[in-house]
């Protein structure tokens, strides 16, 4: 019997690529499984960014309601696991290898990517639980998603950004409009995007039944102390999160408006929901790092309005480590007078990740100046130890770039077995 990890080596290898956008290969194994329905409700969530957020608050409120709640997330970052949740916990790696094994079996001479191969799984999952709720987080883009194969009963649209434009399209109306392929006619429609593009207006003018966008229909507005969120007649105060609270309060209309919210607590729940590597803090070796898994142009400038509403007395270092195909130049740029010392990093075991050439253009073409640059370019994981034995106890080290860069950081947390992570921790 294989192991998960013997599985997970083996999906890595079953496709000739690693994505292959479309939905037809992926509706006919999902027929012939009979999971284009895995819960009465369905919720799909797209976006550029914010989509974490979005189901971790809907998947937190439901539960703590006594809802039976099914949540499919990517990507992971300690154990894949993480992706595939009944009611707030990780399916173990026992069922995962029996939904693989099923998937197999139904697929036949169909051949599946990664990411197709493991949403069947859970999908398979969520219905053999019988879940009343799924909440399905789209891997890439929106319409020729694999999350796309299942007709939701509400659609979320985070944010609209530059990212993956290879795939996507070239600016922010073709994106918007791939991301938009997952709205249903007749069925609701929320955008926490506060500047949608046209694309997305228009597709919910011509699908949705109805459309709630942030600032329009519902509002939340945040500041030190928290937020204030409305939406008709229901007010509520949000306690201050890590958190995107425009994602929260989408989160909150969708479950408004099918009746799913809590009755009581609502604030409480949502002041304990911490996502691992979403300004995440970490007291470590007697040292202050702040972990983000940012890897686009809108989530540094997320990152970089964090850093300029928490200041430290001392100086921000940077370990950053990113994609070959990310936007360097525009991952870098919002941070440019936030952080005193830059740290470009490699991740050597990961063959889409930039190099230190790549890296050091990307500093430059944002404008940062050659002194702040450390170009000695060590791996992500030596980078980390040297500079715990350099910056002083009141400097902050910033660990940012993409999932795979904060991964590595986690694990030699966990690793090391000490340490102080205010945010959750992963097991």
């Amino acid at each position: 019997m294989l192991s998960l990890q013997d599985w997970l080596s083996r999906l890595e290898r079953l496709h000739p690529t690693e994505i292959e956008l479309g939905l037809e290969r992926v509706s006919r194994v999902a027929r012939a499984l009979g999971v284009q329905k895995p819960a009465p409700t369905v919720i799909t969530v797209a976006g550029t960014n914010g989509k974490g957020t979005c189901v971790a608050v809907m998947e937190a409120l439901l539960c703590s309601a006594g809802r039976s709640v099914g949540a499919y997330s990517s990507p992971h970052l300690l154990r894949f696991n993480e992706r595939v949740r009944i009611n707030g916990r990780a399916v173990p790696d026992k069922d995962l290898v029996r939904a693989f094994e099923v998937v197999e079996a139904a697929r036949g001479e169909t051949s599946l990517t990664y990411f197709e191969f493991t949403t069947l799984a859970a999908l398979w999952l969520y219905q053999r639980a019988g879940i009343e709720f799924a909440l399905l987080e789209v891997g890439l883009g929106g319409r020729l998603d694999a999350v796309n194969l299942v007709d939701t009963d509400l659609a979320i649209i985070t944010s609209v950004a530059m990212d993956h434009e290879d795939w996507l399209g070239s600016d922010r109306e073709m994106i918007g409009s791939e991301k938009a392929g997952i709205l249903r006619p007749g069925i609701p429609f929320v955008c926490a995007d506060r500047a949608p593009p046209r694309s997305v207006v228009s597709a919910a003018e011509n699908l949705a039944g109805f459309s709630y966008f942030i600032d329009r229909d519902f509002t939340v507005a945040a500041g030190s102390g928290g937020g204030l969120y409305r939406f008709g007649a229901l007010t509520l105060t949000i306690p201050p999160i890590n958190l995107s609270y425009a994602s929260t309060a989408a989160a909150i209309t969708a479950l408004a408006l099918l009746n799913a919210l809590p009755q009581q607590g609502i604030g409480a729940v949502l002041s304990r929901i911490a996502l691992p590597g979403r300004c995440q803090q970490v007291q470590w070796r007697e040292r202050t790092l702040l972990l983000d898994v940012g890897h686009n142009p809108a989530a540094a400038a997320h990152l970089a309005r964090w850093l300029e509403s928490h200041r430290v007395t001392g100086e921000t270092h940077a370990l950053v480590a990113a994609m070959a195909d990310k936007n360097l130049s525009g991952l870098f740029a919002p941070l440019t007078l936030l952080v005193d010392r830059w740290h470009p990093a490699l991740l050597p075991d990961n063959i889409r990740a930039a190099g230190a050439g790549a890296l050091c253009s990307g500093l430059r073409a944002a404008g940062i100046e050659v002194t702040k640059v450390d170009s000695r370019c060590p791996t992500v994981a030596t980078g980390l130890q040297q500079l715990l034995l350099t910056i002083g106890p009141q400097d902050r080290l910033l660990v940012f770039g993409s999932f795979f860069t904060v991964a590595e950081v986690l694990q030699q947390i966990r690793d090391e077995g000490n340490g102080e992570l205010r945010g959750q921790v992963l097991s």
